[in-house]
């Protein structure tokens, strides 16, 4: 199970706003590490290095390494809260990971062919239903990203969780329904286009003698 990312941390034994503040002011976070039937461990982590593990993307569905004071623990973001303003990050949740475990946690997805796509090419619009997938994995082959192809794509198409060749063990936490990831839309001209053809139709189909 490799770990994505590596940060130094400290037992934390102050608690409470004021103490968070005080740390902060130091350079540092409070967070907390929990899970695996252990008791929860409240730590210390470095704001400019967790700041940029973060916005390196995927923070949440990584599985990263803290160091604390030594002893290191295989972990995964749960949780993070930012500033409403600045939004710097002001604390972090960190589950443990067990070896063999099976996590949820949110994939990102990525479309292919943007440039090859028909339904692009005639002036379709790619509407994203769903930027993540909420999936169930193994803690060992967290899938970076969830990937469609648009390479055949017609205006008017709905692409579904169906059309994705999911990686090995790994499902979505939705299983009663074959849910819309994106949508291609059809140019307005088109659907203009195509009302108008349908009231064609109608119209001789009323116009035609009865036999």
């Amino acid at each position: 199970m490799a770990a994505s990312y590596e940060l130094k941390a400290s037992a934390r034994d102050r608690v409470g706003k004021g103490a968070a503040r005080a740390l902060r002011r130091e350079g540092l976070l409070p967070a907390v590490i929990y899970g695996d039937k252990k008791p929860a461990m409240p730590i210390t982590i470095p704001v400019k290095e967790t700041t940029l593990t973060l916005h390196k993307g995927g923070f949440t569905a990584q599985i990263g390494i803290i160091d604390v004071d030594g002893e290191k623990h295989q972990v995964i973001a749960k949780d993070f809260q930012l500033h409403p303003v600045r939004d710097d990050v002001l604390h972090v949740d960190f589950l443990r990971v067990a070896k063999g475990a099976t996590l949820t946690v949110e994939i990102q997805v990525q479309f292919l062919n943007e440039e090859d796509c028909p339904g692009l090419k005639k002036g379709g619009v790619l509407n994203i239903v769903r930027h993540t997938v909420e999936m169930t994995v193994p803690a060992d082959s967290i899938p970076e990203s969830l990937e469609i192809d648009l390479a055949n794509a017609e205006p008017g198409d709905s692409l579904h969780i169906s059309a994705v060749t999911l990686p090995e063990g790994c499902q979505p936490t939705i299983t009663d329904r074959d849910f819309t990831i994106a949508t291609i839309a059809a140019p307005a001209g088109m659907k203009e286009e195509e009302e108008g053809e349908a009231s064609e139709e109608e119209a001789t189909e009323e116009e035609a003698p009865s036999e």
